[in-house]
């Protein structure tokens, strides 16, 4: 019996695609997906063949699903070139270095196992964002696909452009003792290598490839990852931790003590260390960054403005890019640097590397250099359950809510809401600086809630507790990934 097509319409989220492989989603599914990317290539394109880069994680199926996706390309006219077994900014780097058209990774990055996905972009630098993704569906879901020849190579030996790359212009004076943890992920074939490279004396951790993800997924907000990492960097007397996740865009920072650094501190840090140099500058946070960023002496006294936007990787690249911005930062751990810095796009493995920098430069250990920042008390990024279809209107709901105790001038924990953002989803905060936020994933069935206190732990867990209250009483909320 033939397999008949199958792709759940929501599998197309804000900037990528992902989907459970066979559940979701079949191999004729990820076919017509190719077909539908390869037409919008070619029409956004006005080539006929346009040349069209493309990658695969670890997963067990990976491999299986971009061929599938290659089919479909193909079959639209496009010429694709194959790095293989690639992270997600080497095939970014790679649209630069060859010069091609389009780029098309296959992955579900942190995803637990099952889930796939596809990160693509058409302009240098830039993946989807949702005008985009929402043309890519209406053209694949509506098979209006174009036919055309293409052809597939290989291209050998990628890996070993892309790390080069990375280490040659990126030397170190000082030796760093690192602990490197991939979480079994794509990231521990390059990582360790490109760190030592730099030179740094590498402490590996779970860098042997493992699709079945052993300990816990390779997500470096996850406390299980983070803990791991703590517990190494104590056991080595290393002078920093990174975590990388499973397709290398993001990376985790823990100091020499064994303390989590929030990546929207790090950013902090290394916007304050760029702009001193680089006067006038601009960054970009997203709205789960610390408030720190607003009224920081350094940043304000070199004359640089912070922008807070949307959280999403494609959605801080495409500000960074419009904006003209230095940088951008988000507190997942993406980390983008412009030119001279960068090419725009995000890569966890560079990202440590300027962290490396920033120890080389001011010659003390991590905690001393996060200790000069005015200390908050952040939550970790907390995801409860909420089905696709309920979540954009459960944050709907709550909006409207916390407008209306903003405008009686309820009290939490003794506060009043000052301000409210809602570039995406809420972000509501006080006159001491704390803040909550409350806004849909863009890539699970699951909503966000982040919270931080200029002042004690205990308003922390207070926001968080007047927030929780706010999602249980819709009906609407299963159970947290994670808890304070």
């Amino acid at each position: 019996m033939n397999q008949s097509i199958k792709i759940d319409p929501y599998g197309f989220r804000e900037y990528d695609a992902r989907w459970i492989y066979e559940k979701d989603i079949n191999e004729k599914g990820i076919i017509d997906l190719g077909k539908g990317l390869g037409t919008q290539i070619v029409t956004n394109t006005k080539k006929k063949n346009p040349r069209v880069i493309v990658g695969h994680d670890y997963r067990s199926y990976s491999s299986k699903i971009k061929n599938s996706l290659i089919r479909g390309l193909i079959s639209t006219g496009c010429f694709v070139e194959d790095v293989g077994l690639a992270l997600s900014p080497m095939v970014y780097f790679a649209q630069f270095e060859l010069n091609g058209d389009a780029v098309a990774m296959v992955t579900a990055s942190h995803n637990e196992n099952g889930w796939t996905g596809v990160k693509m972009g058409i302009k240098r630098g830039l993946t989807h964002a949702p005008e985009e993704m929402s043309e890519l569906k209406d053209i694949t879901l509506n098979k209006n696909f174009v036919i055309g020849e293409g052809k597939q190579k290989e291209i050998e030996n990628f890996k070993e452009i892309y790390k080069e790359d990375l280490i040659k212009k990126n030397k170190i004076k000082n030796k760093i003792k690192a602990i490197v943890a991939c979480g079994n992920g794509t990231a521990g074939i390059f990582a360790p290598e490109i760190l030592r490279g730099i030179g740094c004396d590498v402490v590996e951790l779970d860098c042997k490839l493992d699709w079945t993800f052993p300990k816990y997924n390779p997500n470096p907000e996850d406390l299980k990852m983070l803990h791991a990492i703590s517990k190494a960097v104590l056991e080595n007397n290393a002078d920093i931790g990174f975590g990388f996740d499973g397709d290398g865009d993001r990376v985790g920072v823990i100091d020499n003590e064994g303390n989590e650094i929030f990546s929207d501190k790090i950013g902090l840090l290394i916007a304050r260390n760029l702009s001193s140099k680089y006067r006038n500058s601009k960054f970009v946070v997203d709205v789960k960054s610390t408030g720190l960023f607003l009224n920081d002496k350094i940043l304000l006294n070199n004359k640089c403005k912070t922008l807070y936007w949307k959280t999403g990787h494609s959605h801080i690249k495409r500000k960074v890019n419009s904006e003209k911005a230095l940088a951008g930062f988000e507190k997942s751990g993406h980390f983008f640097f412009n030119p001279p810095l960068g090419y725009g796009y995000d890569d966890g493995i560079n990202s440590a590397i300027q962290i490396c920098h920033l120890l080389d430069n001011k010659n003390k250990k991590m905690n001393e250099i996060i200790n000069d920042l005015p200390i908050t008390y952040q939550s970790p990024t907390m995801a409860p359950f909420c089905e696709d279809k309920e979540k954009y209107k459960v944050v709907e709901e709550i909006v409207k809510k916390i407008e209306k105790i903003k405008d009686q001038k309820q009290k939490i924990d003794g506060q009043e809401i000052k301000d409210i953002l809602k570039v995406n989803g809420i972000r509501f905060s006080f006159d001491d600086g704390s803040w909550g936020l409350i806004r849909a994933s863009s890539n699970k069935p699951s909503l966000v809630v982040v919270t931080e206190s200029t002042k004690s732990n205990e308003r922390k867990k207070k926001i968080f507790e007047f927030i929780d209250q706010l999602l249980q009483d819709t009906g609407k909320i299963g159970q947290y990934d994670q808890k304070l």
